[in-house]
Order: structure tokens, then sequence, then C-alpha cells
């Protein structure tokens, strides 16, 4: 379990931007000309060599999550404190934004303005995840087996962890996990609302 492995090394493994989930990431963009279309892909693998980022909801109730992000539900959440400046918030879209390309050499035209654009939006379906990202550099000394990992930090502290509905791992183990952090973190077992599709806590779970 990738979770159990985070919290035993006190980090993540981060996304980078060529191997994200959604052929549309990055390349949000209209892209009706093929000259732009061109122009995105290698202004994408430009940034994807020194760019990576890490995604975050702002919920953990969503059964959704669970269901595509967490091995259908036996995985956990990690909630963190994390400073607002750190992390952008995702904008759901049903159009594709425009971004401007030098007519001539097909060059991003406000590099920075054209990455805070196309990092943050995606399609409006994807609204369920109520997604922040946070955005890293790729580290080479933390690289293992293709993988890249940030450490927990001051500004990446874990708070909660939530076993799943159906994780086997006891609750009593994930506290045995934790024992060295420097401040408390909250174990909660994920349970179900007895009248809304939402994941809540699971009261009975707490010893």
């Amino acid at each position: 379990m990738h979770a159990v492995s985070n919290l035993s090394l006190k980090r993540l493994r981060v996304s980078r931007l060529d191997q994200l989930n959604g052929p549309f990431e990055f390349l949000a963009a209209d892209l009706l000309d093929p000259r732009d279309r061109q122009a995105l892909t290698n202004f994408k693998a430009e940034l994807a060599g020194t760019k990576a980022m890490i995604c975050f909801s702002r919920s953990w109730s969503n059964p959704l999550l669970w269901g595509h992000y967490a091995e259908k539900h036996t995985g956990m959440a990690l909630g963190f404190d994390i400073p607002d400046d750190f992390l952008l918030r995702v904008h759901y879209s049903d159009e594709r934004p425009r971004v401007v390309l030098d007519p001539e050499t097909r060059e991003v035209i406000n590099k920075g303005q054209a990455v805070d654009q196309l990092i943050r939006t995606k399609f409006s379906d994807w609204h369920y995840e109520d997604e922040y990202r946070m955005f890293v550099d790729l580290d080479p000394a933390t690289q293992e087996a293709g993988n890249h990992f940030v450490d927990f930090s001051s500004e990446l502290v874990l708070r909660e962890v939530v076993p799943g509905l159906k994780c086997e791992l006891p609750i009593q183990r994930i506290r045995k996990l934790l024992k060295d952090e420097s401040q408390p973190v909250k174990v909660l077992k994920a349970g179900m609302d007895p009248e809304k599709f939402k994941v809540i806590e699971d009261r009975t779970a707490r010893t």
C-alpha cells in the first residue's frame, strides 16, 4: 500500500507533467491551429523536465474520490496543513482557454501566465475533486525507479490519516507508524453516511 510507504518514509510521490492521467492535462487550451498544438506540446515537454506537482482535495467526503484514488476504498486519505501561497486552486470549465502564441516563432507569450492558466484548468465534470495543486521542482536526488518524491516539511505537515471503509490495516498499526511524529496526527476510520452519498468518520472505530 503506497500510503504505508508514505507514512513510514515521511514523503509523497509527485506527479510529473508528462505522466498525468488525462490527455487534456496541461494541454487544455484551444488547439484548433495545428501549429499551436505542436507548440504547446513542446512547451509542456520543456516544463516536464524541471517541474512536477502534487494534487490535493479540500475534502475526503466524496465517495468518487475514494473509488478513483484510494484503491476502491481499501486505501487511505492523508490530510496536510499547507500554506495557502503554496497551493493553486483548480478551475473547472466547459470551455478550453486561449493561450497566446507569437505568430512568427510559435513561442508562448507570457509563459508565467500561460503556466498558471494551464495548470489550473480542468473540464467541468472533474469538479467533484475540489482540487488544489502544489507545484514543485524536480530534484534528481529524490528519484527512485523513475519516481520523484518530496519530504514532509513545514510546508507539508501531516495532520490526519483516514483509512478507507475497506482498508484492512488496523488503526492501532497506523498509530504505531506515526508515534515518532513531532506533532500529533489524528487517525480516524472512514464510514458511510446513513442518509447521504457521503463518506464520514466511523465513530465506532475510534478505539
